[in-house]
C-alpha cells in the first residue's frame, strides 16, 4: 500500500511539472534562495506553481537538550501551511482567492490514533477559502502518505495560482 501511495504523490508531481512545461514558449521565473536546492515558486506566463509547503515549527529543536521541534496537530499544521502560502502569493502580487488547484499531503497524526486528521485541516482550510470575505474554493486533492521529508510534519500542501485578467 505504501508503495501505491508513494506512486501517486509522484505522479501528481509530474503532472504539475508537466503544466508548466506544456505552456511552450511562454517565459518562467524562479523565485529561490541563492542556495536553495530547488524554487520556492516558478511562474509560467500568469501561472504560478508553488513547492509543498510544510509548517514552521511551534516550539524549536533545541540541540543542547536533543529536543526535537515540534510542529503541533494537523490544525495547527495547516493554518501555518497556508499562512505561509499566502504571504509567498503576496510577495508575487497574487491572493488566496487566486488559487486555481491544490494537492494537500496528510500524514497520520498519532494524536488521532495513526490516521490522517482530514476534519482539522479542513477547520484550518475553512478560516483561507469559502469565506464571505474570501470565496474562492480551489479544486483540490488531499490523500494520506506514510511520511513527509521532516519527522513531526504531518501537512505539506502545493498549490497553483493564477493571475487574473481583471
Amino acid at each position: 500500500m505504501g508503495l501505491m501511495k508513494t506512486m501517486m504523490v509522484a505522479a501528481i508531481a509530474g503532472g504539475v511539472a508537466l503544466g508548466a512545461q506544456a505552456q511552450t514558449g511562454v517565459p518562467m521565473k524562479r523565485i529561490a534562495e541563492p542556495k536553495a536546492m530547488f524554487s520556492t515558486a516558478v511562474w509560467a506566463g500568469d501561472t504560478l506553481y508553488v513547492a509543498g509547503q510544510t509548517a514552521s515549527p511551534v516550539t524549536p529543536a533545541d540541540a543542547a537538550k536533543g529536543t526535537p521541534a515540534v510542529y503541533g496537530d494537523t490544525k495547527e499544521q495547516t493554518m501555518s501551511v497556508l499562512t505561509k502560502i499566502q504571504g509567498i502569493l503576496k510577495e508575487q502580487g497574487l491572493g488566496m482567492g487566486d488559487v486555481a488547484q491544490m494537492t494537500v499531503l496528510l500524514v497520520g497524526d498519532p494524536a488521532n490514533g495513526g490516521k490522517m486528521d482530514r476534519a482539522r485541516m479542513n477547520e484550518a482550510y475553512s478560516t483561507f477559502f469559502g469565506t464571505a470575505e474570501q470565496p474562492n474554493r480551489p479544486t483540490r486533492v488531499a490523500m494520506e502518505v506514510v511520511a513527509l521529508a521532516v519527522p513531526g510534519v504531518l501537512v505539506e500542501i502545493v498549490v497553483v495560482a493564477v493571475r487574473s485578467s481583471k
